[in-house]
């Protein structure tokens, strides 16, 4: 029994969203360490605190479409476990609170390690986007109106997973702000927001019929297919012309390497025509973005 109970917080916490919630932390690390500005320290409490508000995220998930009844015997992807009764709500609920508690206390370390000077203006505004964060983590399913059953669930997720990842990493690192590196934040959104369109692609038909409102729901299962292409050439055109203004010519072309598995990946959305089978895609477009981050990272260090 407790065996059980362990394998359904395993479940809950859902691993193979990981990967990808770490790659924008590493993206701008890597972008940091190219200029010279790499704290190991802020690097940790970084991956710690992401780590952190994609658990939240994934145990809100779980029992807001629970609570919404998106999460039913007609959904395509893996049973959910406050749906299934393995983890009661109310369980659920202390759960996150207890996620998000650490979540708030690892982003203030982070913020303690990287700022010198407490309460000064950059502090607070971090501080008000890791409140921000933990509130969207939440927010997305959970409550009388979730974003994400409005179809704001991408925007959420590329400037979330992208821009404030990349970018406040970045400036956690080096302390400066460059406007350049919004490329390589656009990159690991656009990716990131791929992983989320495909997910909800899986799920297109029992979104529609439960009255969440996602992107493809709203443009349909063909132009959702357009969408997601479209985002994988947005990420790497974003990431190519980011290395040539860096003249780190021999990275912008490197990246044919790992984004050809991008492209295998695109190849087999577009020819999908079962939902269910676009489940194994999430995992390879997570993977694939938790390799591009990492590739950048060593062609900068080498």
């Amino acid at each position: 029994m407790k065996k059980q109970k362990t394998n359904a917080w395993i479940r809950a916490v859902r691993l193979r969203t990981l990967p990808l919630s770490i790659s924008g932390v590493i993206m701008g690390s890597a972008l940091a360490l190219g200029k010279g500005n790499f704290h190991l320290s802020v690097f940790l409490l970084a991956l710690l605190t992401t780590l952190l508000l994609q658990i939240l995220s994934n145990l809100a998930n779980d029992y807001g479409d629970y609570s919404h009844g998106t999460d039913n015997e007609n959904r395509v992807g893996p049973q959910r476990t406050v749906q299934s009764g393995a983890i009661k709500p109310n369980e659920m609920r202390w759960a996150m609170a207890f996620v998000g508690i650490l979540s708030f206390i690892s982003g203030i370390l982070l913020l303690k390690t990287s700022f010198k000077e407490s309460l000064n203006l950059e502090f607070l505004i971090f501080l008000i986007m890791g409140l921000l964060a933990i509130s969207a983590a939440i927010k997305y399913t959970v409550g009388k109106n979730p974003f994400g059953y409005q179809g704001f669930g991408d925007l959420m997720v590329f400037v979330f997973f992208g821009i404030v990842a990349v970018l406040g990493t970045y400036f956690l690192h080096a302390q400066v702000t460059d406007v350049w590196v919004l490329l390589p934040a656009i990159s690991i959104g656009a990716l990131s927001v791929g992983v989320l369109n495909i997910n909800n692609m899986r799920d297109i038909v029992n979104d529609k019929y439960s009255g969440k409102n996602t992107i493809p729901v709203r443009l349909g299962s063909k132009n959702s297919k357009y969408y997601h292409l479209f985002l994988m050439l947005v990420s790497f055109i974003s990431l190519e012309i980011y290395f040539v203004h860096e003249q780190e010519l021999m990275l912008a072309l490197s990246l044919w390497i790992p984004f050809s598995l991008i492209g295998w990946h695109s190849y087999h959305v577009i020819k999908n025509s079962e939902p269910k089978d676009l489940d194994p895609e999430l995992k390879r477009l997570s993977l694939a973005t938790l390799l591009i981050a990492c590739w950048c990272g060593l062609g900068l260090f080498f």
